[in-house]
């Protein structure tokens, strides 16, 4: 039986702080330390973070683009998927995620926090959103547990679904 990555999306705004910048750089070595991929917007600010701490650290990267051009990716991202679609691009974002990680941000983010409670995604509070049906976590650590958590729980069910 051949096992599927796991996916987990991060999102966040586009202007941020130095201490969101380290926690989305943690959080994308450990999306790289537990075989992961990362799907994230693309752009800068906590997806460009994200995504440097993924390919610090040796995993694989891919950006969902708002728009057409390719180069509009931060240097990180290994596949470029321009949409073309603008913020609706917020849905696929959510959508492929397996486990989603939600960093400070602002409207584009609380939209993608949305999507993933409609599609009934694992989402991971490390913004303070604090929104029904997240899960709250205190600090990168224990997001990290959670994360490992949550993976074993998804690749029990596949299995399961296999047999």
């Amino acid at each position: 039986m051949l096992t599927r990555k796991i996916i987990i999306s991060v999102i966040g705004g586009h202007s941020i702080n130095s201490e969101v910048e380290e926690v989305a750089h943690k959080i994308g070595e450990i999306i790289s330390k537990v075989g992961a991929i990362l799907v994230c917007g693309g752009l800068d600010g906590a997806m460009a973070a994200v995504a440097r701490g993924v390919k610090s650290a040796g995993g694989t990267t891919i950006g969902i683009l708002p728009g057409k051009d390719k180069a509009d990716a931060n240097d990180y991202i290994d596949i470029v998927l321009p949409t073309s679609i603008g913020y609706a691009r917020n849905v696929i974002v959510a959508c492929s995620a397996d486990i989603i990680v939600a960093l400070p941000g602002s409207h584009g983010t609380s939209s993608e926090i949305s999507y993933g409670l409609v599609f009934k995604k694992p989402i991971i509070d490390l913004g303070h959103w604090n929104r029904e049906g997240m899960i709250r976590v205190k600090d990168v650590s224990e997001a990290e547990r959670k994360i490992q958590a949550l993976i074993k729980d998804i690749q029990k069910e596949e299995h399961e679904k296999a047999d």
